[in-house]
């Protein structure tokens, strides 16, 4: 009997202590929503250079009509790699790992190998070289997967500031001629920032222009990078 009356107590106290805590939440609400304020939105851009440029290599003995093979032109092209300053261990890496090598038939008879990696490059003229050195040495299939930008995530936090500081220029503007002062934010939504335009393979635009002199490197441009943010603020009206 005793624990039952000391249960009742209990749920008795839950139920104000909820209660209280609603009025409490709708008193916060209502407010908010009773005091004068301004809505404004603020939209911040900027375009970057990658610094980040994946290209993907596939070595085929068909380039060479199975005269060389797979592995002597994995061997050229580590070589070249390295004199272009490249860390192959670091910025080279198989496609497919779970598979070494991928084959092929040719007239149904003959079985030719093909291997695919990845390389990772940090700018447009080294992707140029890239692409020049290995065609000297029979290594054509030469693509361009995707572009990033390292710096990213800094960028977004640096817009985002740019955006609530453009919003609150706006609001200040606004309220100028009503001879009102702009009060504190009382809310602020982050509405959009990130990436504004793909950056995989199918969306850049890559230029390749080669020179009459085979010594000169092949001049690639790489289409930039749009970021974006969008924010909303709310500022109280004083």
């Amino acid at each position: 009997m005793k624990n039952l009356i000391l249960q009742k107590i209990a749920l008795r106290s839950l139920f104000a202590f909820l209660f209280t805590t609603g009025l409490m939440s709708f008193g916060q609400s209502k407010n908010f929503i009773d005091q004068n304020y301004l809505e404004t939105t603020a939209r911040v851009d900027t375009l970057v250079t990658p610094d980040r440029i994946y290209l993907s290599i596939l070595i085929t003995e068909a380039d060479t009509k199975g005269k060389i093979s797979v592995e002597k032109l994995e061997n050229k092209m580590a070589g070249k790699l390295k004199d272009l300053g490249i860390d192959t261990e670091e910025q080279l890496t198989l496609a497919d790992l779970a598979s070494n090598f991928k084959k092929y038939f040719l007239r149904k008879v003959d079985i030719q190998k093909d291997k695919e990696y990845s390389l990772l490059v940090y700018d447009a003229l080294t992707a140029g070289k890239v692409i020049m050195e290995l065609e000297s040495i029979g290594i054509s299939n030469v693509n361009l997967i995707k572009t990033e930008y390292s710096k990213l995530e800094k960028l977004k936090i640096d817009l985002r500031r740019s955006a609530v500081g453009a919003a609150k220029i706006q609001a200040e503007a606004m309220v100028l001629p009503l001879e009102q002062k702009l009060g504190p934010a009382l809310l602020i939504s982050d509405l959009n920032t990130g990436l504004q335009n793909s950056y995989q393979a199918e969306m850049i635009e890559v230029k390749m222009i080669k020179d009459g002199n085979a010594d000169q490197p092949i001049e690639v441009e790489f289409e930039k990078i749009k970021v974006e943010s969008t924010v909303n603020v709310k500022f109280a009206i004083q």
